[in-house]
């Protein structure tokens, strides 16, 4: 038995965060969904020095919270309601990260499902 605890119980229906679906986005939805857009552009990012970490869908809250701060310093707890529409956005975004990790996670083992059940079809045939 090895020393570590392996994070995939099923890594042949784990999603791989780094890459794109391979499933259609609209699939099991009625209807078309919303393409989710950066508000922010590149060099708003780069002028701002916002961290590579940090340029997610939610930059522009952050550039708002920054300028705040940076106007009103040192009584930057005047910016606290930009500071929590940011920290709100940074939620949802990763609530919905974490919803569509689940639906690619659960369309894979969908797929292997199919595949299995078409096998022993075609065994029986």
């Amino acid at each position: 038995m090895g020393s570590g605890f392996s994070l995939h119980y099923k890594p042949e229906v784990t999603p791989d965060p780094n890459k794109e679906t391979a499933f259609d986005h609209h699939f099991g939805f009625n209807g078309q969904r919303k393409e989710r857009v950066m508000i922010a552009t590149e060099e708003e990012m780069i002028s701002a020095k916002i961290k590579l970490e940090d340029r997610d869908y939610c930059a522009h809250k952050l550039i708002q919270y920054k300028t705040c701060a940076a106007d009103v310093w040192p009584w930057a707890v005047k910016c606290a309601p930009e500071k929590h529409e940011y920290m709100n956005c940074a939620f949802e975004d990763y609530v919905m990260r974490m919803k569509e990790y689940e639906r690619e996670r659960r369309l894979m083992e969908r797929k292997q499902r199919i595949a299995k059940k078409r096998g022993r079809e075609e065994l029986l045939a």
